[in-house]
């Protein structure tokens, strides 16, 4: 789905996972990207072969603290949060922050600039969900003061910063619920499910499964949820409702460890242990929404997502190691390139 109208873009966490793949999509449609990141748990490689290119700007900023943009911007869209448990509860306190503060920042820029705004929220809204598969209708089921809720709780906010603005008339808010996406650049020490089994598998280390692997989740490969993401930004008129966007088909953990123990040559075993407190049972997004309002659905199925994944990985981890990622600390300096 390409626009002819060129655009410039800003995309706060820009060099995280789906971020820089969002940057590559929006360059390639020849607009202007301005790529803002606190590298905090992102990558800077994950954006470095486009350091050189002319319509790339990379701004290292922290979007808790306010931001100013001295140009233009036609688009935000805000994918600036910690996205696995491991790295948003190692400092709970900001990745709420980066949620709440974080987005109203950027909520204040893309009404200054009168800029389309995109929140990048995510299925864990719904929390341990009641229902299934999830409609965005649902309410959910959340721990408000459980480990998990600097980040459930944090993304709900936000949700709710944007909506608030969407019906004051002072931003074009579009809010999306992201369920599981992989791909390519994913951390091999964020937490996520498929990495955490795919870096195990390739080092022939046990494959870890928490509780007795008979929880489901849903996978979405990374250039279905850019695709998804880009036409809700640019859909008009704004339906004004949250959207998932992610992969229906339904997989247990232990389905996924079996698929990929068939994928990659290993001496991997499989270990079990105990579930984390709060972790979701099963996780389904309904996608009918986007059906609808989007003329979206995923195309990638899994085993085609993974042997680009595991690829990836193999190809990677092979030709340096991974530095663990940082804690966190503000990082109110702005570098510029481009």
């Amino acid at each position: 789905m390409r626009h002819e109208t060129k655009k410039t873009i800003l995309v706060a966490g820009g060099a995280g996972f789906i971020g820089s793949h969002l940057c590559d999509y929006l360059l390639a449609a020849g607009n202007r990207v301005i790529c803002v990141d606190s590298l905090l748990t992102s990558s800077l490689r994950n954006v470095l072969p486009l350091q050189n290119h002319p319509n790339f700007v990379f701004i290292r900023h922290d979007v808790c603290d306010e931001i100013a943009i001295g140009e233009r911007v036609d688009q935000v869209y805000n994918l600036a949060c910690p996205a696995s448990p491991p790295l948003y509860q190692a400092d709970p306190v900001h990745t709420m922050m980066t949620s709440v503060a974080g987005t109203g920042n950027l909520l204040q820029l893309a009404a200054h600039q009168g800029a389309t705004f995109l929140q990048a929220s995510t299925s864990e809204v719904y929390g341990d969900p009641q229902e299934h598969p999830q409609r965005e209708d649902y309410w959910g089921h959340v721990n408000c003061t459980g480990p998990r809720a600097c980040y459930d709780e944090g993304k709900r906010a936000a949700e709710a910063l944007c909506f608030d603005r969407f019906r004051a008339g002072q931003v074009d808010a579009r809010v999306v619920r992201i369920f599981n996406t992989y791909g390519p650049r994913m951390q091999p020490n964020d937490g996520r499910i498929i990495s955490n089994l795919i870096v195990q598998a390739l080092n022939g280390d046990p494959l870890t499964i928490y509780g007795k692997g008979e929880q489901t989740r849903s996978f979405c490969y990374i250039s279905d949820l850019v695709d998804g993401l880009v036409r809700l930004m640019n859909i008009q008129p704004n339906a004004g409702l949250p959207i998932n966007l992610g992969n229906p088909g339904e997989f247990t953990i232990c389905e996924l460890a079996e698929m990929i123990l068939g994928m990659i040559p290993t001496r991997s075993i499989v270990v079990y242990k105990p579930l984390p407190q709060d972790d979701p049972q099963r996780r389904r997004p309904d996608i009918s929404r986007a059906k609808q309002l989007l003329r979206w659905e995923p195309k990638v199925p899994l085993v085609e997502g993974l042997a680009h994944t595991i690829a990836w990985f193999d190809a990677t981890l092979v030709q340096k190691p991974f530095a663990r990622a940082p804690n966190r600390r503000h990082c109110p300096t702005i570098v510029r390139s481009g």
